[in-house]
Formats: C-alpha cells, structure tokens, sequence
C-alpha cells in the first residue's frame, strides 16, 4: 500500500510518501505561512526520492483541520489535484487523528488524547481521544480559555494549543511533544481508513469556526 500523504493545517508543511508501514521519502517546512508555496515542491521530491508514479499510489491523504483556513485549503487542493490526476482516492485526516497517531501505541492505551488547537481568538478547539483509539469521540468542540474542561484523570495533550492546556491542567495533563502534525502520521491514519478499520472522512475541510478573515465579496455585499 502507497500513500502521499500532505499536512498544512498549522505552523508547519509537510509531505510524506509511505508504502506498508515505513516513510520512503519526507520533507517539512516550518513556519505558520507559505504552505501554498511549499507544497508542491515537497510533493514532487518526495514522489522522486521514493521512485513512486503518481499513477501507482493508492491513495493521497491530507489533513482537512481544524487549522489555518489557507494551509488546510492549499493541501487539500494540491492532495484533491494528484488524486484525480492518478484515479486515486483522496482521504482526509483530521488534524488530532494525525497528532494522536504520532503518539507511541503504549502512551495512547494508557490515556485518554485531547487534541488543542489554538484559534488564535482566544479560544481552543479540542478534539477528544479515548485510550488506545484513533476515533475522536466528536467533532473538534470550542472552548474559552478560561472555561476549560476538566478531565476525570490524566491526559496526553498534542496540539500547537497544547502547552496552554497543560497549564490549566496542572497535573492532570501529560504534555507530549507532538505539537504539530506530521505527513507520516497522516499517511498512517489514511492506510487504517482504507483497509475499513477507521471510519471514512471525506477530504474537505473541516471548519468548527467560521475563518477570521471576510471574502471582499461579503464585506461588499454587507455594504449599503
């Protein structure tokens, strides 16, 4: 089983090809910024340095969010383009199934995952984890910052928003190092959706906010 798998959901852009279990070619680029830019080219060197065609890949994944409104449009257009291009599906990996996917298999049985995300508007999208699952119990849920859940016991925080949760947390949260997603992590989670062992999700984004940005069309319209 090959897979390209693309992230730009937050401060970073990567892009992985990986066939039965192991990477055969990565790159990253840090920077909250630029994914647009950076991703093609990633794609292009890793399908090199792998020796994989498009055409025998047997699927491209990307993350759909929560995230950056123009990182997760950017990787999801360029994932959608190669799909269709190689008659390939195209799966979509939510930004904490690629986080909690990059966790060892022992810490994930051991506690409960929350995904934090930092909208950047003083709130945190949490997507929550059960021990030793890679199925979010629902969709990415919004939370204040100063009105966050409290779990029943210990923890593993992934998320760029991570660090700001384990302070609230205290004891209760096991802050781990999987901050950002990684394209490997997406490419595993997309080969466990193929072989019907995570449910499908579709490769769209995946909004829980509206992007803090207005079209000029809108602002137009709203004019007058």
């Amino acid at each position: 089983m090959r897979i390209l798998a693309l992230d730009g959901a937050l401060a970073r852009a990567s892009a992985a090809v990986w066939a039965e279990g192991r990477v055969l070619a990565a790159r990253a680029a840090e920077g909250a910024r630029g994914q647009a830019v950076a991703l093609p080219p990633m794609v292009a060197a890793v399908l090199a340095e792998a020796g994989v065609a498009a055409a025998s890949l047997d699927a491209v994944a990307a993350v759909v969010g929560p995230g950056g409104f123009t990182g997760i449009r950017a990787a999801l257009a360029l994932a959608q383009g190669v799909a269709l291009a190689a008659g390939r599906p195209a799966i979509g990996v939510s930004t904490g199934e690629a986080l909690a996917a990059s966790l060892p298999e022992e810490l994930r049985a051991a506690h409960a995952v929350w995904s934090a995300t930092d909208t950047r508007r003083g709130r945190i999208l949490l997507e929550r984890f059960a021990p030793g699952s890679l199925t979010p119990l629902g969709p990415p849920e919004p939370f204040p910052l100063d009105a966050l859940p409290v779990p029943e016991g210990v923890v593993a925080l992934v998320g760029d928003a991570a660090p700001l949760l384990a302070a609230q947390l205290g004891d209760r949260a096991l802050l781990t190092g999987a901050l950002l997603p990684d394209a490997a992590a997406v490419a595993a989670v997309a080969a466990l959706r193929l072989q019907g062992k995570l449910p499908p999700r579709a490769c769209l984004p995946l909004y829980v906010e509206p992007p803090a940005v207005t079209p000029p069309a809108a602002r137009q319209a709203g004019q007058g």
